[in-house]
């Protein structure tokens, strides 16, 4: 894709005329109006990263006040700066296929659910522009509120100040209307619930909005991103990009391709993740669960499936764990963090998949909770009551058997 690189001249715009740029056929001799033409500031005066136009075409007039003099695709343009610059700016077309790291500014997140809050909020804080965007109203009008409840975490921890979770809230915008949602993003993070049919759904229907730019990256935790890859409509610019939770703490990231993910599109991740304070960990192919949760998902299981069949409570199964592993939580009082809707999706998606019966029970097993309104930390009860859950108190080890 051509971008068109903003420089800054000393000269008076006077000594120049409009003429073609050999760098600019070199690099680029077939652009065109269809090639998607981005502009990036590289050193404007006056300008700074402000001047990002989506298309040559759209350039947002009220950004610079002046006027272009010359907008052919392939020539030196100048931007007729008035006073007090008194300055040229100088474009030029380089031909750059694959978006980097340092290219992405503006990072839009699809889903306001705890990944993707927790996601939104991470890259702000790490000096990203993001846009949150839900296809619920009412989930956006909570998401403020939300986000804010998340900040207090990393706060607490003293991974930031109190002034930077303001001007990281502050960066975060929350705009219900898709196209608003998608304009000038770089990268996009699509954090919706676990179905291959939604995720590629939405991720198509951004990809009719996105620059094409964009890198499209999937949350899936239990899903493969060949399953959708196609219905993106960029499958060579599209990955899996899976967080952990709470993202600022358990701050490794996995980096899944499909078969048609570039190699490109791999490298920007592994470099954009240290970016927002991720460990990447690089999947050489496609696997179910990645690492971690590969791990995790078996532990899960075999937790549920003993409450679900009645052999050990919900607290027996976490003090035993709790008091091997010599962690200050257990299995479900994990998934409480997770969230029991989104367990209880993840869960249910596989019974229907696999037919498998044992699964089926451990949907239904989660499903009585989730009917109660009990959705684990969020909404202050699931498997344990928030705050100050039982698991917590110095007594929980030895007060007995679990009821």
């Amino acid at each position: 894709m051509p971008i068109l690189i903003v420089h800054a001249k000393d000269e008076p715009l006077a000594s120049y005329e409009p003429r073609v740029a050999e760098d600019a056929h070199e690099l680029s001799p077939q652009a065109g109006d269809g090639d998607g033409v981005e502009v990036r500031a590289g050193g404007a005066v006056g300008c700074g990263p402000r001047c990002r136009w989506p298309r040559l075409g759209e350039v947002e007039r009220d950004k610079l006040d002046g006027e272009l003099l010359d907008s052919q695709l392939n020539d030196l343009l100048w931007w007729k700066a008035r006073p007090p610059w008194g300055r040229g700016i100088r474009l030029t077309v380089r031909r750059d296929q694959a978006m980097r790291a340092e290219d992405v500014r503006r990072v839009l997140v699809i889903g306001s659910g705890t990944m993707g809050l927790q996601i939104a909020l991470q890259a702000a804080m790490h000096g990203y522009h993001v846009v949150l965007h839900d296809t619920e109203p009412a989930a956006l009008d909570a998401a403020r509120r939300r986000l804010r409840g998340y900040g207090e975490a990393p706060l607490a921890a003293g991974l930031i100040d109190a002034d930077r979770l303001e001007r990281a809230l502050a960066s975060i915008e929350c705009p219900a209307d898709p196209v608003a949602a998608a304009a000038d993003v770089d990268l996009v993070n699509e954090s919706v619930p676990e179905d291959p049919v939604l995720k590629g759904r939405v991720l198509g229907q951004f990809n009719e909005l996105c620059p094409q730019r964009a890198v499209f990256t999937t949350n899936t935790s239990t899903l493969l991103p060949s399953m959708f890859a196609a219905a993106t409509g960029r499958p060579d610019r599209f990955a899996a990009l899976h967080f952990h939770t709470p993202v600022w703490s358990s701050n490794v990231v996995d980096v899944m391709p499909h078969p048609g993910t570039s190699a490109q599109t791999i490298e920007l991740l592994l470099a954009f993740a240290p970016r927002i304070g991720q460990i990447p960990i690089r999947l050489r192919k496609e696997s179910f669960g990645y690492v971690f949760n590969a791990l995790y998902t078996a532990i899960n299981r075999e937790a549920l499936t003993l409450a679900a069949n009645g052999i050990a409570s919900v607290e027996d199964v976490d003090r035993a764990w709790i008091g091997i592993m010599k962690m200050p939580i257990g299995p479900f009082g994990m998934l409480d963090r997770v969230g029991l809707d989104t367990v209880w999706q993840i869960t249910d998606y596989w019974a229907r998949q696999t037919g498998d019966p044992q699964t089926r029970t451990n949907a239904g097993f989660i499903r009585s909770y989730v009917d109660r309104g009990r959705l684990g930390v969020k909404s202050g009860g699931g498997f344990y009551q928030y705050p100050n859950p039982a698991y917590e108190a110095p007594e929980f080890l030895a007060s007995g058997a679990g009821t």
